[in-house]
C-alpha cells in the first residue's frame, strides 16, 4: 500500500510540474524538510537547505517571469521539456520500494507523461488567451497555473489519492483541449496535393 500511495504521490507532483516546473520542487524541499513527506534515498538532496533555497529563488523567478507579456509565451517553448525532466524527477523521487528498471519506467513513462501533458494543455490556453485578448488575459492564466501547482503539490503530500483523481480528471481535460485545438488547426490549414 504504501508503494502505490508513493505512486499518487508522484502522479499529484508530476501533474503539478505541468502548471510550475520549480513550485512542486520547493513544496517537496519544505515537505522533506519538515518530515511530512520520505525521498528516495538518491534524492535526499532535495531536502537539504541549499536546494531549498534555489527551489525558492527559482520558484519566484519563474512565476514573476510568467507575469511578463510576450515572456510568458517563450517560456512556454521550454517549458514542455523542463515540465517533462521535473516531472520524471519528481515522481523518482517519490517512489522508493521499487526496482530501479520499474521506478525509472514509471517515472519517464507516468511522470514525464504527465507533467508533459499538463505542460502542453497550459501552453494551448496561452495561446488561446495571447489570441482573444492580445495577452492581457493571460496574468489570470498565469495567476491560475501558479495556484494550481501550489494546490495540486500541497494535495500531493497531504491526500496523495485525492491528488492523483484530480490529476486523471486534469489529463482528461488536457487531452481533449489538446485534440480539439490540433483538430480546429488542421481543418483551418489548406491542403497542398
Amino acid at each position: 500500500m504504501d508503494t502505490l500511495l508513493s505512486v499518487f504521490v508522484g502522479v499529484g507532483l508530476s501533474a503539478a510540474c505541468g502548471f510550475r516546473v520549480f513550485v512542486p520542487l520547493l513544496v517537496m524541499s519544505i515537505a522533506s524538510l519538515t518530515g511530512q513527506m520520505e525521498l528516495s534515498p538518491e534524492f535526499e538532496w532535495i531536502a537539504t537547505y541549499p536546494a531549498l533555497a534555489a527551489f525558492a529563488i527559482a520558484t519566484i523567478f519563474e512565476i514573476g517571469a510568467y507575469y511578463i507579456p510576450w515572456v510568458d509565451n517563450l517560456l512556454d517553448a521550454v517549458a514542455i521539456p523542463a515540465a517533462t525532466v521535473a516531472g520524471t524527477i519528481v515522481m523518482a523521487s517519490a517512489v522508493s520500494d521499487m526496482s530501479p528498471f520499474l521506478k525509472w519506467g514509471l517515472a519517464i513513462i507516468v511522470g514525464g507523461g504527465v507533467a508533459g501533458t499538463v505542460q502542453g494543455f497550459t501552453t494551448i490556453t496561452r495561446i488561446t488567451s495571447t489570441a482573444a485578448t492580445g495577452g492581457l488575459g493571460n496574468p489570470l492564466v498565469s495567476t491560475a497555473e501558479a495556484g494550481g501547482s501550489l494546490l495540486m503539490s500541497i494535495l500531493a503530500i497531504a491526500v496523495p489519492v485525492l491528488a492523483a483523481i484530480g490529476a486523471a480528471a486534469i489529463i482528461f481535460v488536457a487531452w481533449r483541449k489538446i485534440y480539439a485545438w490540433f483538430a480546429r488547426r488542421n481543418r483551418l490549414e489548406p491542403r497542398h496535393e
